[in-house]
């Protein structure tokens, strides 16, 4: 089995690198990661540059102008082979140590879509922003309601998913919408969700958290516009 890990980024110089090398220690399967630069104007070009230049299996692509999360994991899976695919954020709220029970159900279960939830009891949980989680819980139980689903977490950043279930749908969400986007669209076809507790150390604005109050908005709209026109 070949894993396919893509990493979005935009403006992670402080971070890329380390998560790099905690995702590179990862050898359970065979693996190829993938970068892609959401057009930053920090130092993140250098970053890539230099873990190229010392890992030269990695993928890399840089964008001529910034797309969004959306943008960024529809780049990523353009250019990923492996069997299983998940998406890995470039800062460090997720862990890569969580990717052993991330793939378990895939080997085990007759799972295609699987998500790490931070709300059954992974390891260890940051705590602080406490209307992110409310927000969360809203979007979580619409989408439940629109896919007759019982998830827990529906904007984790930890998705994995079978090659042939992601690819199967047509991403169009360039925002942080892909996240409702994605799991209505895999629900609508019937592909069977799995989740497995994480553990998250969530950042705060200060230390480069970029999601907002007007992105819970666009998740809204996602999720009606998807589960009924598209």
């Amino acid at each position: 089995m070949k894993l396919s890990v893509i990493i979005p980024c935009y403006n992670e110089e402080k971070t890329l690198e380390e998560i790099f090398h905690k995702v590179d220690q990862f050898n359970k399967f065979e693996k190829e990661i993938i970068i892609i630069d959401d057009c930053s104007n920090d130092g993140t070009a250098n970053v890539i540059n230099n873990l190229k230049i010392k890992n030269p299996a990695i993928k890399t692509f840089r964008h001529d102008r910034n797309l969004g999360k959306g943008g960024g994991i529809r780049t990523g899976l353009s250019l990923a082979t492996g069997d299983l695919i998940i998406i890995q954020d470039a800062d460090l709220e997720y862990d890569p140590s969580d990717y052993s029970n991330l793939v378990e159900p895939f080997l085990k279960t007759d799972a295609q879509v699987v998500y790490g939830t931070r709300f059954k009891g992974g390891g260890y949980s940051r705590l602080h922003f406490f209307w992110h989680y409310v927000a969360n819980k809203i979007l979580t139980l619409l989408t439940n309601i629109m896919t007759n689903l019982n998830m827990s977490d529906m904007e984790t950043g930890y998705k994995v998913f079978k090659s042939e279930a992601i690819k199967s749908i047509d991403i169009k969400e360039d925002s942080f919408g892909i996240e409702p986007e994605i799991t209505i669209k895999l629900a609508k076809k019937k592909f069977i969700f799995y989740e497995v507790p994480i553990s998250y150390k969530g950042r705060s604005y200060q230390e480069g958290k970029k999601i907002t109050l007007k992105d819970a908005f666009v998740a809204v709209y996602c999720i009606f516009k998807y589960r009924f026109f598209n």
